[in-house]
């Protein structure tokens, strides 16, 4: 894979739920904190100032549980953008061990007016960008 772009995340005891694991909305604050820091990330030397982007679809497989002060490893990458759409995938890894897969479709609107815009060309080139 390439232009994968990589974040660790330590679990802390806000992560934990009554099973003793990391609890399933965790993981998915913790995608909006990866997308949104592979964003900026991407943006740091050629802001986009005028772009939004919201969630509209999450997919996610649960394979196996992370529990307190367990190290993770989150991977991510873009896919497909066209139109409106932007599909993001993340994998959440403990060593070498599959936690969590997921896939989430982006939207990008206006940051004026908050309606959907086409993606065009100038960010194609940001998400498609070597990390």
């Amino acid at each position: 894979m390439e232009n994968v772009f990589i974040l660790t995340i330590t679990v802390s005891a806000e992560d934990i739920d009554n099973l003793q694991h990391v609890n399933n909305l965790v993981y998915l604050k913790w995608m909006d904190k990866i997308a949104t820091t592979h964003w900026t990330h991407l943006t740091k030397n050629n802001p986009l100032p005028q772009y939004v982007w919201v969630v509209i679809r999450h997919e996610i497989d649960y394979l196996k549980q992370a529990s307190l002060g367990d190290e993770i490893i989150v991977k991510t990458w873009v896919g497909e953008t066209k139109g409106i759409t932007s599909i993001r995938f993340m994998e959440f890894y403990k060593k070498n061990v599959l936690l969590v897969k997921a896939k989430t479709i982006w939207a990008m609107l206006d940051s004026k007016t908050l309606k959907p815009v086409r993606i065009r060309e100038n960010v194609l080139k940001v998400l498609q960008a070597p990390k």
